[in-house]
């Protein structure tokens, strides 16, 4: 089964076309046949496609919103020019699995898309307005330039946390708060954080319930787990994306009072102040240079800028202060995983993060650290007694496997 991976954004569609099925998936031998993205949709886009091992290809196209790029995206792909023989025409793509950040809690896993879903989905824009709306489009683009016939489905971010007990889940704030407008914790990155599990314990050969570990996914966007028993049962990420560890734009955890006090001196309405803590803080914020940690780094280790110290050091402090408070959370874990950008490519900010763990059993073994970047391995010391690993996270494979899982009404494993 073809199945097209499709993540909507703003001005933005990132997408990854994987051959899979339920053999495929149990040997693990799922063919990824072509990724890319296309940004700057609505004006001059930037497309860039890379089928399996041939070299990425770049160009532009004058692509006005989602639905023309979807459909430049098959006319292209189908085309001789792409070297990916498997699509001829769109009837070669057999389903389309979408990533949808938040399903509220009207979705406790993967779901095919009908009009109710797609209601559902709807429904839950006020609880992520910058996002659901855009995966929406998404939807709608594929439905009409692939049919009703082509079975889609949703992947929510939100799915893997609906295991969270209350006393995670809830906030202290009066509980009719709660009742009427589900004012809550959801947590995201759900299907990073569920992906790197099944990762670690394919490694290790252990069961779902032999699984206590916490997941780290650091990137532009940051978030933390604790998984007892495979299950997630403490998250970071709050009822938005903005609540946790420090990230690229986002200001992470704050007093709540603050944005009284910014929205009073600086003049700004609620919505201005929501904008500066979800785009202009964080990383950015800090160093006032920029939200990526590689250019980060190397502006420490050229200029030594004050600034750019200060936000790494936060960054890894909130990072750490998260694993602390998990440990306690959850009576102990067996390990500590990396995933997502940072996580997976950068030993400094791993070494810096785990830095005065050893109380917790937690000992990196420098050289494994340094030498584990972009692939799957053991950083932790032999005599560590808090495993950690750096795990590069699949979210689209984990869609594509869902939808086939969807479509064919079998169970999908955490």
């Amino acid at each position: 089964m073809n199945v097209l991976v499709v993540n909507s954004g703003s001005s933005s569609l990132k997408f990854q076309l994987i051959a899979t099925d339920l053999e495929r998936i149990e040997q693990q031998q799922d063919d990824r046949i072509c990724r890319g993205e296309i940004e700057g949709i609505g004006g001059q886009a930037i497309v860039r496609i890379q089928a399996r091992s041939q070299p990425a290809q770049t160009f532009t196209a004058s692509l006005a919103d989602v639905a023309p790029a979807l459909q430049y995206l098959i006319r292209y792909l189908t085309s001789d020019r792409s070297g990916v023989s498997e699509i001829r025409s769109a009837a070669d793509v057999h389903a389309v699995g979408h990533r949808v950040v938040h399903g509220g809690e009207l979705f406790e896993q993967s779901a095919l898309i009908d009009d109710q879903v797609l209601k559902g989905i709807e429904d839950c824009i006020d609880l992520a307005p910058l996002h659901n709306p855009n995966n929406i489009k998404g939807i709608l683009a594929a439905r009409e330039l692939f049919g009703q016939a082509v079975p889609q489905v949703a992947v929510f971010d939100t799915a893997f946390h609906h295991s969270l007990p209350e006393q995670s889940y809830l906030y202290a704030l009066p509980y009719h708060l709660y009742r009427r407008h589900r004012i809550r914790r959801y947590g995201f990155h759900g299907t990073s954080h569920r992906y790197v599990a099944f990762r670690y314990r394919a490694l290790r050969g252990l069961t779902r319930e032999q699984t206590h570990i916490i997941t780290l996914h650091l990137g532009n966007g940051c978030s933390a787990a604790a998984l007892r028993a495979g299950s997630s049962v403490d998250t970071s990420m709050g009822m938005t994306p903005l609540e946790g560890l420090v990230m690229g734009t986002r200001s992470g955890d704050l007093d709540p009072a603050i944005v009284n006090v910014i929205a009073r001196k600086e003049g700004l309405s609620p919505s201005e102040v929501d904008a500066l803590l979800n785009t202009q803080s964080g990383l950015l914020g800090i160093s006032g240079l920029t939200n990526d940690m590689r250019e980060l780094q190397a502006e420490l280790k050229e200029h030594d800028d004050r600034r750019v110290r200060l936000a790494i050091d936060i960054f890894c402090h909130r990072a750490r202060k998260y694993i602390g408070a998990f440990l306690a959370s959850m009576g102990g874990a067996d390990a500590v995983i990396f995933t997502g950008g940072i996580g997976e490519n950068s030993p400094d900010i791993r070494a810096r993060i785990c830095s005065g763990m050893e109380w917790a059993g937690l000992l990196l073994d420098a050289a494994k650290n340094r030498g584990t970047v972009g692939r799957e391995g053991k950083i932790s010391d032999d005599h560590s007694t808090l495993l950690a690993y750096a795990i590069p996270t699949d979210e689209e494979l984990l869609i594509a496997r869902d939808t086939v899982r969807v479509i064919l009404g079998e169970p999908h494993p955490s």
